[in-house]
């Protein structure tokens, strides 16, 4: 009989160390800007506070406000027709309802400043059903203003709101819903008095990543003319050649996603107790549409994943059927193989660091390794130009030091090794999504049983040798599925590196944002269409879900 190995005590310390390097590095980006914005010249902070900050903090305020009433209408009316309701189509239209998950904001905004435009599709049709010829003559939606670009980020990021809702009222089941009818309580009031209050955790979570991913835009409400906070990081440190300032105003946004992170892991700690086990589709007794109420609800349930996905898609489609030929220009080959390059390495990073803090929790669980896994789960909430300035320094600090160093011994410049390079993008991108990738390895880590890595300790392996021969197999789905996530993520990001990238270096987000830039949103339609199908691929993953749940 095989004795099992004593483990050594070296072993638990080694995987500590190792995931608190992984959470400094991830956390290094935030004390960079922290860093330069106490540290640089507070010369233009005056400027800043008198004709910045107010303007883009309310305008920001503003377009959160429109923004979290829009995702929050569609996105609970939606959740709990689904979930509680029978009508037509009503399984199809769940999953359409998450097909906006693909479609980037900043696709969004270009196809739908097309499709608002005096030659696109809308005021086309006006003019062909009145018979008027002038723009003068008729009312049509202005999509360039704050309410505008609330109406275009609403539209891509209520499924936040929509799958934490309707996770949420499937977990309620029927038990609570029958128990308020019981007592007289019809559909709507029981909606309003029952079902609302216990799924206000997980609706706060939902527009909790709505806040965020709204302020992580650039790309849309650059378009759109909206100078939020983010387009002023932007602005002071490109237009204004002002780093320490626009680190400034990204040390204002950080503290207000502090505060969201906050608020978000509040909730999540609330949900525990608003809902119970998740309900079967046996468990679920739906209510019956009929009449005039059906069509309503297949409208209601239509209309966002219309106005999400397939308006933009179809927009953006149709100028790519025009212009097949770019499918083989250089530079969109170009823009493609650099989207694979940093997508390829940010996901291998990102998985890979993932897996370290996922499994130094399952061994070990300190507060030490939780610590761990909490800080290095911050960089998701970071807005894009936020993270890019805090990458950009500590990699240009080092790419200094070493090249003053070899110019000392060599005579010879090292030049950009870090930030003059695709590792910038990579970092960045990897920080972001550290937490996307660490979640999915620990929810397969929670699949397998402890017992698993004992049984292999007492057969005679090491740690190393259970996790070699045992465990890895077992989570290649889980791990394959985080690398997935990242790379389209990483594939579709713009905010950051719009900024990070080096000299002539596409990728195809920023070659649609040159293109559509340049007020040339036709030329963008072929990267464009190309992103959108790859953002197809979590979607997928997520539709699924959906049908796990029905």
């Amino acid at each position: 009989m095989t004795s099992a190995r004593v483990a050594k005590p070296g072993e638990g310390r080694l995987l500590r160390f190792a995931a608190i390097l992984v959470a400094l590095a991830a956390v290094l980006p935030i004390i960079a800007i922290i860093w330069i914005a106490l540290s640089g010249s507070f010369g233009a902070w005056p400027h800043l506070i008198q004709n910045v900050i107010p303007r883009s903090a309310t305008t920001t305020a503003t377009l959160l406000i429109e923004v979290c009433a829009c995702t929050l209408i569609t996105g609970v009316a939606t959740a709990w027709l689904t979930s509680t309701c029978e009508f037509p189509f009503r399984r199809t239209l769940t999953v359409a309802l998450v097909l906006p998950l693909a479609m980037p904001a900043y696709l969004s905004a270009y196809a739908f400043g097309e499709f608002f435009d005096y030659s696109g599709p809308l005021q086309s049709a006006i003019r062909a059903l009145t018979g008027l010829r002038s723009a003068r003559d008729y009312w049509s939606p202005d999509i360039r203003t704050t309410t505008g670009a609330a109406f275009v980020l609403g539209s891509v990021l209520y499924p936040y709101v929509f799958l934490t809702a309707r996770s949420m009222f499937l977990m309620q089941g029927r038990n609570a819903a029958e128990v308020a009818r019981t007592l007289g309580a019809g559909p709507l009031r029981t909606f309003f008095r029952v079902q609302l209050p216990m799924a206000r955790p997980a609706i706060v979570v939902g527009l909790t990543l709505v806040i965020m991913e709204t302020l992580n835009d650039i790309g849309a409400v650059e378009y759109l003319g909206v100078k939020t906070l983010t387009f002023s990081i932007y602005e002071t440190w490109l237009n204004r050649n002002d780093l320490a300032g626009a680190a400034q105003i990204a040390l204002v946004m950080l503290a207000i996603v502090i505060l969201l992170a906050f608020i978000e892991r509040r909730a999540r700690g609330r949900q525990r107790f608003a809902g119970s086990k998740p309900a079967s589709a046996q468990n679920v007794t739906r209510i019956a549409l009929k009449g005039p109420a059906r069509a309503l609800a297949v409208i209601i349930c239509a209309l966002p994943p219309l106005a999400g996905f397939f308006i933009p898609a179809w927009v953006m489609a149709g100028y790519a059927v025009k212009r097949l030929d770019t499918f083989a220009s250089p530079e969109l080959l170009s823009a493609l193989g650099h989207t694979v390059i940093v997508s390829a390495g940010a996901a291998v990073v990102a998985t890979m660091a993932g897996f370290l803090l996922a499994y130094s929790v399952r061994h070990g669980g300190t507060r030490l390794a939780r610590g761990a896994n909490r800080f290095a789960a911050f960089g998701y909430g970071v807005p894009g130009t936020v993270m890019a300035i805090g990458v950009l320094i500590p990699l240009a600090a080092f790419d200094n030091a070493l090249s003053s160093a070899t110019k000392s011994m060599f005579g010879v410049s090292a030049g950009l090794l870090l930030s003059g390079t695709g590792f910038a993008i990579v970092y960045a991108s990897a920080v972001r999504f550290l937490t996307m990738a660490e979640g999915n390895v620990a929810a397969g880590f929670d699949k397998l049983s402890p017992n698993l890595d004992w049984a292999a300790r007492t057969l005679g392996r090491t740690r190393g040798g259970a996790l070699r021969e045992v465990l890895l197999p077992m989570m290649r789905p889980a791990t394959l599925t985080a690398a997935l996530l990242v790379f389209i993520e990483t594939s579709k990001e713009l905010s950051a590196t719009i900024l990070l990238r080096p000299f002539n270096f596409n990728t195809l987000a920023t070659l649609v944002y040159e293109d559509a830039s340049r007020s040339q949103v036709a030329a963008a339609s072929v990267p464009s269409v190309i992103i959108i199908l790859a953002g197809l691929v979590p979607v997928i993953v997520v539709s699924r879900l959906l049908d796990r749940g029905r």
